[in-house]
């Protein structure tokens, strides 16, 4: 199995077994830090052993290798799109340094609730009010106000993701996204890891600045929400 190949799991299993919960099969973040999930595989006793992690009205996201379609007693789908995977091959030499007038901060504690509020306004992704615990994130500030940010989440060993990519809709367009993600993207090449990411496949936009960054598609995944519910016990 290479190391991207349900990295959720392995990531849950490896580098971040510390804020995991497991039954059998099945591995979550603990829910303050992420609503990720992930089994071994997508069988019965996968989403079975799942089940006893995820309480009834909750719900997961995952990373599937086909798109959900069989409907699994106590699962119903929330919604779910493709998402391809894309890794970084190359040594970092084009990615260009930060601005020094641009103040990049590092982002800590304090900043939780303005992190959580900016990922829900641009909706990059699931984030909660400990994700910030699964690595480094960078931010900017305009006003004294968060407006862009970049991060890690996922990690196996040699892999590090990129993630929760966002911009303040009044602030587009001036290249927050690029500087973020290439400045995490130095700092995982600096350790001797490589970086990869996940993004929607219709977000064109996105993908395009990955494609200039110098990461590829390395194969797609299917996104899937899940709400737990009551089983019908006729």
């Amino acid at each position: 199995m290479h190391p991207l190949d349900n990295v959720v799991w392995q990531s849950l299993g490896t580098r971040h077994a510390g804020l995991a919960e497991s039954f059998d099969q099945a591995r979550r973040f603990i829910p303050e830090v992420s609503a990720i999930a992930a089994f071994l595989e997508a069988t019965d006793r996968g989403y079975d052993s799942l089940a006893k992690l995820v309480p009834v009205g909750q719900t997961v996201n995952l990373a599937l290798d086909a798109p959900y379609q069989q409907e699994r007693t106590g699962w119903s789908l929330v919604k779910g799109t493709p998402m391809p995977q894309m890794i970084y091959e190359r040594n970092g030499e084009e990615l260009a340094s930060p601005p020094d007038n641009l103040g990049i901060l590092e982002l800590g504690a304090a900043d939780t609730e303005e992190m959580v509020a900016l990922v829900d306004l641009t909706k990059p992704g699931p984030f909660a009010k400990r994700t910030r615990e699964l690595g480094t994130y960078l931010g900017v500030r305009c006003g004294g106000k968060l407006i862009a940010m970049a991060g890690e989440r996922l990690k196996v060993p040699g892999f590090t993701e990129v993630s929760a990519i966002c911009t303040h809709p009044e602030h587009t367009g001036r290249g927050y996204g690029r500087i973020l993600t290439s400045e995490i993207m130095r700092r995982i090449l600096a350790r001797g890891e490589a970086p990869f990411l996940h993004v929607r496949k219709d977000n064109v936009r996105a993908i395009g600045l990955y494609e200039r960054l110098g990461f590829r598609c390395r194969v797609v995944r299917y996104h899937a929400v899940l709400r737990r519910v009551e089983e019908d016990r006729g």
